[in-house]
Formats: C-alpha cells, sequence, structure tokens
C-alpha cells in the first residue's frame, strides 16, 4: 500500500502546486481589455465588469462614452496612456479642454497628495519613481492660479490670464508656472488653484503654453505595488534600475539613498536637537536633514521610535523618508518643505508675506487633522507637546505639515492618563496640567491646549503676549478677546472683511474652548476639525480663560493669584 499513500501525496502536491501557480499567475492569464483609445488594459488595472480574478480592485478603471476613467480622491480623470515598463499612467482633468483658454481643472490637486516613501504600501499611486539607487521625480511641475488685489507691476513669474480667466470680486488673474514660493506670493495675492502637469517642456511666460501643458496631464506611478509584489518583505527600499527597466530590492537604507555633498551647505534651522540642513538626492529633489545631538544610552530609543514616527503617513504631517545612524552621529531625513515654517507668515512685522484669511484658516484646519490622525489615527497614540508656529511647516502649495517630534511619546490609544518625569514643551503654548498637577492629569488634552495657543496667534496674526501693549488688560490677548467676543463685538483686527473678521472669530472661539485650564473642559481634535469646519452659529462661547488654578480677575483682567 506504500506506493498507493506516496502516489496519492504527489498528486497532492502536484495539485497544491497548481492552486499556489494559478493564484500567483491570475494576473497574467486575464485577456486585455479596452475603451476608446486605451488598449490593452492589463494588471494590476481592470475595466469595470473584468472578471474578479482580474487586476486590482483599487486600480478599477471605468469606460464612459467610449473614454477610460480613472477614479482618484473621489473625483474621475481621463486616462491618457498608461505605460507598464515604467509604472506610470497619465491622466488629465475632464473639464480642460485644448482650445479652450478659459477652462480649468475641476479642483485643486498638487504633489503633496501623492506619497513617495517607499517603506510602505497603503497608497495607490505616487508622483515619484526612485531610479538606479537615486530618486528621480517624474515630471510633475504644478501651475498656480492666483487673484490679486492690485495689479502686480514687477511680474517676474506672474503670467496675466485675466482675458481668459475670471475670479469672482475683482482683482487681477495671474498663472504661475512652477512651485510657488513664500517670497513669490505678492501682497494681496490669493491662491485660488493649483494643477500639475507632466508635460516637461512649456513656456513659463505664456499662459497658453501653460493651459496646453495643464491639457496635457499628469503622471502618476503605482511602483509601489510592483515593489510590494517583486520584493521580499526584509527589502524596504525598492527602484527601477533605468538601464534595464527592472525593479531592484534592497534592504538597506544605505544602499538605497545616496546625497550629493554640495547639498549639506545651506543650513535651514538649529535648535537644542542640533542642525538641519537642506540637501538633495542625487538626480532627485530636496529633502531636510536633521543631524541629531549625541544619542543617550545605545541609541535604541531612537530607533523604536523613528520605527513607529515611521509607520506614520498623513498630508498634514511631515512625512519621515529614512534615517542614518553611525555610531553617535545619527540624521532623520524629511520631505523638504519650501515655504518654511508658519511663524514667518502670522508674525511678519513688515507685512513682507502675507496670507489671506481664509487661506490662514484653511491651514489652521490641516493642522487640526494632523494632529487628530497622531492622536486617534495611528496603531499608538503620539503626543507631541511641542505645538508652536515654528514646527509647522508649509509646502510648495501652503499645505501645512505638523513636524519636529522630538519630544513627542508614544502611547496605546487606551491610554488615557500618561506619566512624565518632567515639564517639556516651549513657554507660552505648554498646557498648564505640565506645572499643576491638581487641575488634571497629562494627556492628549495637551497638545489640545497648544494648539489653541497656536489658533489664536493665527486669527490675530500676533502673539498672544504682549508685553509692550498700552493697557495691562491687553497684555494676554486671550482675555482681553473674550470680552470682546462675550459682548458680541468685532474681533477688532485691522484691515480685514466683514467675512474674514467672521473667520476669525470663529477660530478665535475654538481657541478659547482648546485653552480651558482643566484638560477635561477642553474638546478633542476631532471635535475641534468639526467645530472649526462648522458654521459659527452653531459654537457656544466657552467659559473665561483663567490661567492659573485659584486665580482671580479683577474688572480692567489684571491677573491676581495665589
Amino acid at each position: 500500500m506504500m506506493w498507493r499513500e506516496r502516489a496519492v501525496l504527489v498528486v497532492l502536491l502536484l495539485l497544491l502546486h497548481h492552486i499556489s501557480a494559478t493564484k500567483d499567475d491570475l494576473e497574467h492569464v486575464c485577456p486585455p481589455s479596452s475603451c476608446g483609445k486605451i488598449s490593452n488594459i492589463s494588471y494590476p488595472f481592470r475595466l469595470k465588469g473584468d472578471p474578479e480574478k482580474c487586476g486590482e480592485e483599487r486600480y478599477e478603471l471605468g469606460c464612459e462614452n467610449n473614454v477610460t476613467v480613472l477614479y482618484l480622491y473621489s473625483a474621475k480623470y481621463h486616462v491618457q496612456s498608461i505605460n507598464y515598463n515604467n509604472y506610470t499612467v497619465r491622466v488629465v482633468d475632464p473639464a480642460l479642454q485644448h482650445h479652450n483658454l478659459s477652462s480649468l481643472p475641476l479642483r485643486s490637486l498638487s504633489r503633496s497628495n501623492f506619497s513617495d516613501t517607499y517603506a510602505y504600501y497603503t497608497d495607490s499611486y505616487q508622483a515619484g519613481l526612485r531610479a538606479s539607487v537615486n530618486w528621480e521625480s517624474l515630471s510633475f511641475s504644478h501651475i498656480v492660479f492666483v487673484n490679486c488685489k492690485d495689479w502686480v507691476r514687477e511680474k517676474g513669474k506672474y503670467v496675466e490670464s485675466g482675458e481668459w480667466v475670471k475670479w469672482e470680486g475683482k482683482g487681477y488673474a495671474y498663472a504661475i508656472g512652477g512651485d510657488l514660493k513664500a517670497e513669490d506670493l505678492e501682497v494681496g495675492c490669493e491662491v485660488k488653484l493649483v494643477a500639475p502637469t507632466s508635460l516637461s517642456t512649456f513656456d513659463y511666460h505664456s499662459y497658453s503654453s501653460m493651459h496646453t501643458a495643464l491639457a496635457y496631464g499628469f503622471e502618476i506611478s503605482w511602483i509601489k505595488l510592483a515593489c510590494h509584489k517583486h520584493c521580499s518583505l526584509s527589502d524596504r527600499y525598492c527602484y527601477l534600475d533605468s538601464s534595464n527597466q527592472k525593479l531592484q530590492c534592497r534592504s538597506s537604507f544605505y544602499e538605497s539613498l545616496e546625497f550629493s555633498i554640495p547639498g549639506f551647505k545651506e543650513k535651514l534651522g538649529e535648535g537644542g536637537f542640533g542642525f538641519v540642513f537642506k540637501a538633495k538626492l542625487l538626480s532627485g529633489p530636496s529633502v531636510a536633514i536633521k543631524m541629531l545631538g549625541k544619542s543617550k544610552g545605545n541609541g535604541q530609543d531612537f530607533i523604536s521610535e523613528v520605527a513607529t514616527i515611521g509607520r506614520i503617513h498623513h498630508q498634514n504631517v511631515v512625512r519621515l523618508i529614512g534615517f542614518c545612524v553611525s555610531g553617535s552621529k545619527r540624521a532623520l531625513i524629511y520631505e523638504f518643505m519650501p515655504n518654511g515654517s508658519l511663524d514667518k507668515f502670522i508674525f511678519s512685522k513688515d507685512g513682507s508675506v502675507h496670507l489671506s484669511y481664509e487661506k490662514i484658516y484653511n491651514i489652521s484646519i490641516g493642522v487640526a487633522r494632523g494632529i487628530a490622525y497622531l492622536h486617534h489615527g495611528c496603531e499608538m497614540q503620539i503626543l507631541h507637546f511641542d505645538i508652536k508656529p515654528h514646527n509647522i511647516l508649509l509646502d510648495e502649495n501652503f499645505i501645512p505639515k505638523v513636524s519636529d517630534f522630538g519630544l513627542a511619546n508614544l502611547y496605546t490609544i487606551d491610554n488615557s492618563i500618561v506619566t512624565m518625569t518632567a515639564a517639556r514643551g516651549t513657554i507660552g503654548y505648554m498646557a498648564p496640567e505640565l506645572f499643576y498637577k491638581n487641575i488634571g492629569g497629562i494627556s492628549y488634552k495637551a497638545d489640545v491646549y497648544s494648539f489653541g495657543m497656536l489658533l489664536m496667534e493665527m486669527a490675530s496674526k500676533r502673539k498672544n503676549l504682549n508685553t509692550h501693549a498700552d493697557h495691562s488688560s491687553q497684555i494676554y490677548f486671550p482675555l482681553w478677546i473674550y470680552d470682546h467676543i462675550r459682548k458680541e463685538e468685532d474681533v477688532d483686527i485691522e484691515d480685514v472683511t466683514e467675512e474674514e473678521n467672521k473667520i476669525a472669530k470663529k477660530m478665535i472661539i475654538v481657541a478659547l474652548w482648546c485653552i480651558q485650564l482643566k484638560p477635561n473642559d477642553r474638546p478633542s481634535m476631532n471635535r475641534v476639525v468639526e467645530m472649526l469646519e462648522g458654521d459659527i452659529e452653531e459654537l457656544e462661547i466657552p467659559p473665561k480663560p483663567i490661567l492659573f488654578p485659584d486665580e482671580t480677575v479683577t474688572e480692567d483682567q489684571t491677573i491676581k493669584s495665589s
């Protein structure tokens, strides 16, 4: 009977092998589909109506009116071409028409909407490739539409588009080719729309050429999926070898990342942690390199923290691209934020750097979403403990990113109260429970307090504490503004319209809720997002803010405390 048992075993093994092989090869056995001018639609793509075994569900395409449609961020884009050799697909906003210079994209979209971090495969599409062992970006430029209150005399990058593009209200319409940096944004100008293009060459001084570039469309990549299929779990880095158009896998960060040495000549900032330099990946974009001081212990705490923060991916949290450790030397590599930190926009003394209240309001919502993600959207709860304007960075399109996790602590989601051996943070933004133990335990509500102080400064475009104020009641802005809000008076901010005044008032009311003395009286960051996005009529006026326990406040708002 032994030969029969062996025969049965061999048959079973062959069947199992056949089933496994069939499962692995399903992506290749499906016949290609076609729609309109796009033929040979094959793995990872599939058309609606194709068998379930064909392609990947999240790469499903539609065929509408004989046009291939790609679904991206709950919107539709028309597919112009698919390149299976370098894992890219070119799409265009359906509202754009080649010969109609007045046609514009239906929505803003920029590089910030896509992840370029190759250690994680959760995002369907990216806006970059890694070729050889270096980073090679796809041709992914931006065209920015702005509306200015006054005519721009020294135009520079500003190209008049008013003949074809009209925005609501009065003003002068311009288009700008390439990324918009802070120094490029003229006073009184507001960003109305940001749109990408992958046309490699176009005339930055011609609006018709810019429009042609937009109508060409933009490329995005599904190389992460290809890497995930091709590389093993131990290979955290993957790139496309441009010499033979094949994917290569690496397990070491050193093997896959190289810097051009002159990148390290430009210092972006410094602090107690060390220095931050602007660097450039060979043949690729700029990055921010944070060189840290000497590590405590054996550096295991650093590695553990980086491993956790490295899993974070959110549009409003700065992205950690990689890290290096060599002996006592440590470096963190972050995406580069060309518009720097928020403080220079809200504390600008000479008015040379200007953002509209609508833009400031949108930035505040973005910051709130980023902090809410840290608190409630990760596997571990991350408490930042140093939310302030200097740690909010702005990308090329002024999308905010929470940065600098040097003081951050990681906790389990169900751990509502945390223990700390020493107060941490920046004076002026630190929650009172970090000093006074009798008002409540330390929790994520400490970040809520810091955000409230930040939000107050954004709304007023001034620091909360002004020691040079004419009256003692104006020294601490939150106390001074509270009475104006309670009496239903205007917030009395210079040079704002009625609508802007309403936006500022909403931000201030939310901020007053965030800076309540007792942690239990403050909202969660999820609730803060809801309050900022909701109607001002639905907001209740909070109790008067108190700075210290057992505090009394006289009629002229002079603070006295036991």
